[in-house]
């Protein structure tokens, strides 16, 4: 078996990489579980007042993925960088390990650091957060997010999981967007790139259709297709946006 173990050069001296200096004790980590199902858990660790979120894959996917093809950490390590890149901001990256072990599962860990006094926008929508409300701080969310989605498909990236619960929002008078979880994200040649748009187009508006109106939700198309009116196109788009989760929910 072989182990691959990745800590940010910048954290090399720090607490986090005396506690775990490679993959096998990493594995180990013992904090605050989150989360805890068959394809991995999500562990809380707090070192020196600085807190972190350890996800462990325990599979490197389902089905086939399993064996076969990138690990699903690797994935999501790949993907976070390549955010960073597009100045999509995103949790800093700790560390990345995985086990490379021939025709079995590939277990993986992704530790990032935690964008402080954030919340999720799912967790918003659940508390009905009066701010959903707030036409200035909405407007202002939905201008970055529409900004963010719209760079990640000009670069044929789809998320494939662009849902509330993976965006977060900072607790300030005026909000900031971080993109966050994407392990299925990747690029995608042109004859699945038009679906994997409208994928996350619908992925966004799950939740959308019930807390935001539906002017606020042409807002958002508007923005994130830089145009003041809709034309033909655009109103094809928008019906296979809502008729892409009929009858799954």
């Amino acid at each position: 078996m072989r182990t691959i173990w990745w800590i940010n050069q910048d954290y090399h001296d720090s607490e986090f990489a005396k506690r775990f200096p490679n993959f096998t004790i990493a594995c180990k980590a013992d904090g605050e579980e989150l989360a805890n199902n068959k394809m991995n858990r999500v562990v809380k660790l707090t070192l020196n007042d600085k807190h972190y979120y350890l996800k462990h894959y325990f599979r490197a996917g389902r089905n086939l993925r399993k064996y076969i093809g990138t690990s699903r950490a690797r994935r999501e390590w790949r993907n976070l960088r390549h955010f960073r890149e597009l100045n999509i901001p995103t949790p800093e990256i700790i560390a990345f390990g995985e086990s490379r072990i021939p025709r079995k599962c590939k277990p993986g860990i992704l530790v990032t650091k935690e964008v402080s006094n954030t919340d999720d926008l799912a967790n918003l929508a659940r508390n009905n957060d009066p701010r959903l409300r707030d036409k200035d701080w909405l407007l202002s969310i939905i201008k970055q997010v529409a900004k963010y989605t719209y760079t990640l498909h000009q670069n044929r990236f789809v998320h494939n999981d662009l849902k509330w619960r993976n965006i977060l929002v900072t607790n300030t008078k005026i909000p900031a967007v971080y993109f966050i979880d994407c392990p299925a994200g990747r690029k995608a040649l042109w004859p699945f790139l038009p679906r994997g748009i409208i994928k996350d187009l619908a992925c966004l508006d799950k939740v959308a259709k019930y807390q935001l109106s539906r002017t606020m939700r042409l807002r958002f198309y508007l923005e994130y297709r830089g145009i003041q009116r809709l034309n033909k196109n655009d109103k094809r788009i928008i019906r296979k946006v809502l008729a892409f989760f009929a009858g799954r929910e």
